[in-house]
């Protein structure tokens, strides 16, 4: 019954998904000159979208988000569109996971630690000799 599903174009809903599998993806690698437009030509056909939101700061450039409205029409996208070309650039589809990108933020902080154990203990980071 399920293989009948599947072939007339269902979607098996009571398959188990990975617990990293949302709604919310994270695009890299996006043409600088892409519009919303185009976003949505291209993801669209994986399901409704309910946002898509494009990096426009220096820092942000050639990213984008993602929300669809199902999670099995963002799953079916991250399968179909990671390593998809676009003016020439692949695509990295990656689902969104705010513990991960958090982690770049704390850069900073970590720097800074990093600096404060080095003058303590008398290191300067620079040679590599023990």
């Amino acid at each position: 019954m399920a293989a009948a599903m599947e072939l007339a174009g269902g979607k098996n809903r009571n398959a188990r998904l990975p617990p990293e599998v949302n709604r919310s993806l994270y695009v890299r690698n996006l043409p600088f000159n892409i519009t919303n437009d185009e976003m949505y030509d291209i993801f669209g056909k994986y399901g409704a979208i309910r946002q898509i939101r494009l990096g426009c700061n220096k820092d942000t450039r050639g990213t984008a988000y993602v929300v669809y409205e199902d999670i099995y029409d963002a799953k079916n996208a991250v399968d179909h569109l990671s390593g998809f070309n676009v003016a020439n650039r692949y695509l990295i589809v990656l689902y969104y996971n705010p513990a991960r990108m958090g982690k770049k933020q704390d850069t900073a902080k970590k720097a800074a630690e990093v600096a404060r154990l080095q003058e303590q203990y008398g290191v300067d980071g620079k040679s590599d000799k023990l």
